[in-house]
């Protein structure tokens, strides 16, 4: 009994420490004006074109941004499908399995057909471009089939994420991300990552690269740390608005 007063009191206490870095993050990148958000996203951009681990990429995951506070992903979209990646994007969904351990909302990594695909995306009530649920099973994706897209044999390359705060870890080096609070991409890497030792693909495990605003990096103790628990998920790597490519110890991942 005292272990699970323990657990429930670290598990609130670490709630409480990540929804403080939020909250000043929130405030922090408030501030910024929409050309400094459009410039830094520009060099994020340009940065990550030219990036192996994104050039090698056959299919990958972008996330579609909201209008203000983060990178804007707009052309980072464009440039894959233009060069003839498979582009696969945020889909959340009430979750197929019920049951008090496991999240109410998922999500799964649903694919763009094309350029004209992904301009005739309607924007949500937060502004971001998001698909028609009506059309989610025509498309391939990473968690449906088996279907005439072969769903069911699908894994991505590279996952390129958001995050509200980003920093490293410094006994380990390892790049910790603090996102939204929902879980959404921890649980879906969890699942891909079953999904690849099912398929037998562990040789050749997805890439989890950050986008972020300098602002977002946490690069001294006076901004605070990223608080993490067991099922956040360290990245391979953080690209920054200054053009910075942030990379762990191989050790650290």
């Amino acid at each position: 009994m005292g272990g699970m007063v323990e657990d429930t009191f670290a598990m609130a206490s670490l709630n409480a420490a990540k929804q403080q870095i939020r909250s000043a993050m929130k405030n922090k990148l408030g501030a910024l004006s929409h050309e400094a958000v459009k410039s830094q996203s520009s060099v994020v951009f340009n940065t990550l074109r030219n990036f192996k681990p994104y050039v090698d990429a056959k299919r990958v995951s972008v996330f579609l941004s909201m209008p203000t506070g983060e990178v804007q992903t707009d052309g980072i979209v464009r440039h894959a499908l233009e060069s003839g990646k498979e582009v696969f994007i945020p889909y959340l969904h009430k979750n197929p399995l019920a049951s008090p351990n496991l999240p109410v909302r998922v999500m799964d990594m649903v694919r763009l057909r094309d350029l004209y695909d992904y301009e005739s995306l309607k924007p949500d009530r937060w502004g971001i471009p998001s698909i028609d649920p009506a059309t989610v099973h025509e498309r391939q994706r990473v968690f449906g089939g088996p279907d005439a897209y072969h769903s069911d044999q699908t894994l991505l390359d590279l996952i390129l994420m958001p995050g509200v705060a980003f920093d490293i870890d410094p006994e380990t080096g390892a790049i910790r991300r603090l996102g939204h609070g929902k879980g959404f991409y921890d649980y879906f890497i969890n699942r891909h990552n079953q999904k690849t030792i099912e398929l037998g693909k562990q040789e050749t495990p997805v890439l989890l690269y950050g986008l972020a605003l300098s602002e977002q990096f946490l690069s001294s103790p006076s901004e605070g740390s990223v608080p993490v628990g067991p099922l956040d998920q360290p990245l391979d790597g953080l690209i920054l608005g200054n053009g910075e490519i942030k990379s762990p110890p191989a050790a650290a991942k």
